[in-house]
């Protein structure tokens, strides 16, 4: 898994303090939400050049992380 907590940023005036990769506007539920209807990692990476592949395992890493906080949480 990848370490995200170097690419993953909180900002509390950028994007309503959503969790955004380093630094960017593009936040962790943006790229969910892009491989959610069927984009892959490479259609990804050509829209958007600033994006690398970890910053997408990133947000991967980071929504699993804390999928299982929540579901821990929950039990």
């Amino acid at each position: 898994m990848i370490d995200y907590k170097q690419l993953i940023t909180i900002e509390p005036g950028k994007r309503g303090g959503k969790p955004c990769i380093r630094g960017m506007r593009i936040t962790v539920n943006d790229i969910l939400g892009w491989l959610a209807s069927g984009l892959t990692i490479q259609d990804i990476l050509n829209d958007f050049d600033e994006l690398t592949k970890n910053d997408v395992y990133a947000a991967l890493s980071y929504a699993a992380d804390r999928e299982n906080k929540i579901y821990q949480i929950a039990v």
